[in-house]
């Protein structure tokens, strides 16, 4: 599977919360769970595109879950049905189905829930429970949770769910493999507790990128065995192999 540019129309681009946008785009794509598409709608500036990890797709049109977080993602909440975008993908390296196997626990923090709709909807042989933690309450959960077994949900003001973090809620031990995407310090614990129970892990790095193709060298994240490009090696890595907060 190697990527493509392509230019596309817009099917739909919907605010679910504050911050947060759902974009549907018309036409045939490829994509493994854990992959991402560069994104953009404009010509000069900014001169990035913006990574974007594929939240769900079927054989007609593809979705993206995004936060604004800068001038590239403020330009994209503007789209509108039938308004043109460039995409290039699908990149980086997804999840490995294949080891995904038995009880699997899917762990998400905020915007880290992207990659889990898609994930959620490929391993169907497989026993999923989802934990999912925000700061507040968030509708994101709502689709991946129709995919799961069980949803525990943990939000930091206590406003739904467990008042704390997610990890509050997670006993690796129950389970068979674990798999997660978030900020550094709760997946900094989740490798913590899959190493003290030896529980096979799988991080999804939400690291900056640039280029998203491997040259520029600014997604590179520390690894055992080295620094290794989260946009070309990763974004999914082996929990093992990550040093984080060291």
């Amino acid at each position: 599977m190697s990527e493509k540019y392509m230019v596309k129309n817009v099917f739909s681009n919907e605010k679910i919360e504050e911050d947060i946008y759902e974009i549907t785009i018309d036409g045939k794509f490829e994509g493994n769970p854990g992959q991402f598409y560069l994104l953009r709608a404009w010509d000069e500036e900014p001169v990035l595109s913006r990574p974007i990890s594929i939240y769900d797709k079927d054989e007609e049109k593809i979705k993206f879950l995004y936060r604004v977080c800068g001038r590239g993602t403020e330009i994209l909440t503007k789209l509108k049905k039938g308004d043109e975008i460039k995409l290039t993908g699908p990149l980086g390296n997804g999840f490995p189905l294949e080891k995904l196997k038995g009880k699997v626990a899917l762990v998400a923090g905020g915007i880290g829930i992207a990659p889990m709709l898609y994930l959620a909807k490929k391993l169907k042989n497989s026993s999923l429970d989802l934990y999912a933690g925000f700061r507040s309450g968030s509708k994101t959960v709502d689709d991946v949770g129709k995919n799961v077994n069980k949803l525990y949900l943990s939000t930091e003001n206590g406003e739904v769910g467990h008042k704390g973090y997610v990890t509050d809620l997670l006993n690796v031990e129950n389970y068979d493999v674990v798999v997660c995407c978030g900020p550094e310090i709760m997946m900094s614990k989740i490798i913590k507790m899959c190493d003290e129970k030896k529980v096979p892990l799988y991080v999804s790095m939400e690291n900056r990128m640039a280029c998203g193709i491997g040259a520029c060298l600014v997604c590179t994240c520390k690894t055992k065995d080295g620094r290794k490009r989260s946009c070309k090696e990763g974004p999914v890595f082996l929990g093992e192999e990550l040093v984080i907060n060291d």
